[in-house]
């Protein structure tokens, strides 16, 4: 399996500096500050991607979950919501909540909800950021 990157690159000083972040396949460039990640400010930020990766790699793992047990998805639909708080004086990531909904055949909630628990603990993403309390809310549409 290929080892993925992306690229940052930070200029002044933390108030008042810049940045841009893009991903080695081009898919994405853009820029962050320190409006854009602690305020409201224009633009993207570490947590931001961090949820996209979260959101996919979690909608990737389900629709796998699912079809290994015969239950082919027509779709999953994931959200992810990173929250970055103040710990002790240190701006830190303090959970992730993930909420999905997905499109499947024949398919009761509650075993949905087992196949939706078994991919949050499988997911790449969820095992790498596991020191970080993730929750789950999954339904069926």
């Amino acid at each position: 399996m290929p080892t993925r990157s992306a690229d940052a690159t930070w200029t002044g000083n933390l108030p008042d500096g810049s940045g841009t972040m893009q991903l080695e396949s081009g898919a994405y460039e853009g820029a962050y500050s320190f409006r854009s990640r602690f305020e409201d400010g224009d633009g993207s930020n570490p947590e931001e991607l961090i949820a996209a990766a979260h959101a996919g790699c979690f909608s990737m793992a389900l629709s796998n979950v699912l079809a290994e047990a015969g239950h082919d998805p027509e779709s999953v639909n994931t959200t992810a919501d990173v929250t970055l708080q103040m710990v002790e004086g240190d701006p830190t990531i303090t959970g992730i909540h993930l909420t999905t909904e997905a499109s499947v055949p024949s398919l009761d909630a509650e075993t949905f909800d087992e196949h939706a628990a078994a991919a949050k603990e499988g997911c790449p993403v969820s095992k790498a950021l596991a020191g970080t309390e993730i929750t789950l809310d999954a339904s069926l549409t």
